[in-house]
């Protein structure tokens, strides 16, 4: 059994939008929507729990009505996304392996998803892209203190794919330690188990500004 948990209960604030960035849209679909449809089509996928703000519930309901998806839960999120997804894993039972995507990564492929299944067997996974650009380390007045190397250097993306033991004790370890992660490849790698990272793709972006929804517009329009 594999579950997948979305997360779509920030405020978006950066976007600077009247309503939460998950319902706006990208060749008039919400960007939920595009998101959700990979994993609800998805023949690997066997539930979608989705954390989500108490206020934005109605309106998910309302767009699950209007896309034909039935028995997705929904489960309200926390202060942090590390609390969202703590209280979605409180409510999942009877499987074996956990994807964790944004719900704002609207370009995700089965390609991805699939790779991130056929993985979690062997290990926990992260999904990333290498870095273009140059990296620098800086110190706290600015100033360069090194250059790594960039082969060895990931962009991160989601979806991350683990065990359902294994997260959940990376979860109840962190909330007992007050480690707070970046990510939850970060909280696994906290306890002491290797994550390994699988190709992602450039296309799979995040969108959390008004400059991200430009050019998500443009990724929906390349891959039609």
């Amino acid at each position: 059994m594999i579950d997948a948990i979305i997360v779509a209960a920030g405020s978006g604030k950066r976007m600077k939008a009247k309503e939460n960035k998950q319902f706006l849209k990208i060749e008039d679909k919400p960007i939920i929507i595009w998101t959700l449809e990979k994993f609800y089509n998805n023949k690997n996928i066997d539930n979608i729990t989705v954390a989500i703000r108490k206020e934005d519930e109605k309106k998910m309901l309302s767009l699950f009505d209007e896309y034909n998806m039935k028995n997705i839960q929904l489960v309200y999120g926390g202060k942090e996304r590390q609390d969202s997804i703590e209280n979605c894993l409180d409510t999942i039972i009877h499987t074996d392996y956990v994807l964790i995507h944004d719900g704002a990564r609207p370009f995700v492929s089965d390609e991805i998803i699939n790779n991130c299944v056929n993985n979690c067997p062997k290990s926990s996974c992260c999904t990333g892209v290498l870095a273009k650009d140059t990296i620098k380390i800086v110190d706290k007045d600015k100033n360069i203190t090194s250059t790594p190397d960039r082969k060895s250097i990931w962009y991160a993306q989601t979806p991350q794919a683990f065990h359902i033991d294994i997260i959940r004790e990376a979860y109840k370890y962190a909330r007992e330690t007050n480690f707070i992660g970046t990510d939850d490849a970060s909280l696994v790698e906290n306890l002491g188990y290797k994550v390994q990272m699988i190709e992602g793709s450039y296309n799979n972006i995040k969108i959390t500004t008004r400059e991200d929804l430009a050019i998500a517009k443009y990724i929906a329009q390349s891959i039609k």
